[in-house]
């Protein structure tokens, strides 16, 4: 059963909240399907299903109150804590993930935690990562309510309404709406991805150039 289809089966204001959850789980450090969700929720909101407006709300405020508590969690475990994670969850919280985060962090700052939302790895990092590098609070929080609102809503609008259109000008093919979301989300993807490989060469050159 696809995600979409097993959200059909629970109640609109269920799949709210589930929204809202699997998004703060995935922003607090936990490997969560988070967009997958997001997107399915919208598609639904697309046909009626849910209200579009609640769908991103509960995704806004999944999104900033994970990273919260993230942070909150990863001030007080500090670098010793993502050691732990990296030796008992490799693919997640490896030694080259965090150096990388961190690398981004440095360059970056608050700003890592505000584009951090829409990158896969950066969105579980972000929090925690911020709070054990003592990132000040009121820096870390401006980007997070930002960064939250501008994916989880920004995510929703335009995955909504292009389903709209698509139900609007495509009726006899229900896939549509998913066709158009699948081709948006691999173009943004492939942009975000040439963007931070972009970023990585940079990285890498100017150490070489230093030395």
């Amino acid at each position: 059963m696809h995600v979409d289809e097993w959200l059909q089966a629970i109640p609109p204001l269920w799949i709210c909240a589930l929204v809202g959850l699997v998004i703060g789980l995935e922003s607090l450090g936990i490997p969560l399907p988070g967009e997958i969700v997001l997107v399915s929720s919208a598609l639904l909101a697309a046909q009626g299903v849910v209200n579009p407006l609640w769908v991103g709300i509960c995704a806004s405020v999944g999104a900033i109150v994970g990273d919260s508590v993230g942070y909150a969690i990863g001030r007080k475990g500090g670098k010793p804590m993502f050691d732990r994670l990296g030796r008992r969850f490799p693919k997640h919280f490896g030694p080259s993930h965090i150096a990388k985060a961190e690398r981004y962090f440095e360059r970056y700052g608050m700003w890592t935690v505000f584009f951090g939302r829409f990158v896969a790895l950066l969105r579980i990092l972000a929090g925690p990562l911020a709070g054990a590098l003592r990132m000040p609070y009121w820096r870390f929080l401006t980007a997070n309510v930002l960064g939250g609102i501008a994916w989880a809503g920004g995510t929703t609008a335009v995955v909504y309404y292009l389903g709209r259109v698509a139900e609007k000008w495509l009726k006899g093919f229900s896939w549509a709406g998913l066709a158009l979301a699948v081709l948006f989300g691999v173009a943004t993807t492939l942009l975000v991805k040439r963007r931070a490989a972009r970023m990585a060469a940079q990285e890498t050159e100017e150490p070489a150039g230093a030395a």
